[in-house]
Parts: structure tokens; sequence; C-alpha cells
């Protein structure tokens, strides 16, 4: 099956993983775990990987996996330790309860940045959990109110709804 991935996913998912290793470089935070020197860092998911978006949210899941796997295939190091990304992925199955849900299990489970979520309605409720927690977020999310909020470490990387969209033939 071939993987779709569009440009605002990849920028997303570029975005986290920049953030995930430069944060690596410039500190030994508590959410990087040393396994025998090595350092680990995971990434959060949190998409529709069920229901009605679930094509979508399958999408996002292949497309962080294929990133991720690919940085780790360089194996990348830092400070002489190496350093492997991992990936916990989430369902918010596109409703904001569950994305609240999921953005509280992501941080407890000591995830420090987070691609997704994939929803403007998702994000919304669930910006203020990864906030709280200085959380850095990449989300593909449409609604301009979602940048308006004013939390420091949330981008949006794709385009606002509000603004209008070229028509491609």
């Amino acid at each position: 099956m071939p993987l779709c991935l569009n440009a605002a996913c990849r920028a997303a998912l570029s975005i986290s993983l920049k953030a995930a290793v430069a944060t690596a470089v410039l500190s030994s935070s508590p959410w990087a775990t040393a396994r025998a020197q090595e350092l680990v860092v995971p990434i959060g998911l949190s998409s529709p990987l069920s229901g009605p978006q679930s094509g979508n949210g399958q999408d996002n899941l292949a497309g962080a996996k294929l990133a991720v796997d690919e940085v780790n295939a360089r194996k990348p190091s830092v400070g002489g330790r190496p350093l492997r990304l991992v990936l916990k992925a989430e369902d918010d199955q596109a409703d904001p309860r569950q994305g609240v849900a999921v953005a509280q299990k992501l941080v407890d489970s000591g995830v420090r940045f987070v691609v997704g979520p994939y929803n403007s309605g998702v994000t919304m409720p669930a910006s203020r959990v990864y906030d709280q927690a200085g959380v850095v977020v990449a989300t593909v999310s449409s609604n301009p109110k979602i940048t308006q909020q004013g939390f420091s470490r949330l981008f949006r990387v794709g385009s606002a709804w509000a603004r209008p969209t070229p028509r491609w033939a």
C-alpha cells in the first residue's frame, strides 16, 4: 500500500523531531531516559486512528513511523551518546474529550513533543493540557483560534481556514 503523506503533516513532524533533538542537545531533561548511555526521546502522536477519520489518522501514523525510523536509521548522537526516538501513538478518535484524555496520557508517560492533534476540535481543549505540562506541539489543525490562545510551545503548521485557499487545476 503506498504511503500517502501530505506536506503539512511532514512539516509538523519535522518541527517536532527537530525540537526533540535540539532540546536533547541543550539539556538532560527528565523526559530523556538514559539506558546504557542511550538517550531515548519519546515523540507523541495524537490522531484519529479509529472511526470515520481513521484514514487520515492512519496516514499520520504511517508518516510518523517513517520519520522516526528515518531519524533512527541515521544513528544520531548527542554529546557522544546515541539518540533514539520512540513513537508513542494514541487514538484521539477525533473526539475532544478523548483528545484531552490522550493528552494527559502522553504527558503522564513523559512525552515532551507531540505531533497532532489532527482536528481543531480536539486541539483546542487538548492544547491546554500540553501547555500546562510544557509540551511542544505541532498540529495541522486549521482553526486560527488555536494559535490565538497564546501558548508559546504550540505551533500550527497548516494554513488557517479563515484564509482563502488557492484553487489548483
